[in-house]
């Protein structure tokens, strides 16, 4: 689990980079902030559900 979240985390840092790259002011009404709350809702929200059960599981089958 703790491997998932670590992909989660790279693909959102490959994803930014990326959607920086293709970013264009005069082509796109929406600030680039937007998109960046794009990517943590898609990567680092589920990271973070997977990290919190992971320990939980962790715990409860460590015993």
């Amino acid at each position: 689990m703790y491997a998932v979240r670590i992909f989660l985390i790279i693909g959102f840092a490959i994803r930014s980079g990326v959607d920086y790259f293709k970013y264009d002011d005069t082509a796109n009404s929406a600030p680039f902030y937007a998109f960046i709350i794009e990517r943590v809702v898609e990567f680092i929200v589920p990271s973070i559900i997977v990290f919190t059960v992971g320990t939980v599981m962790k715990k409860k089958y460590s015993r």
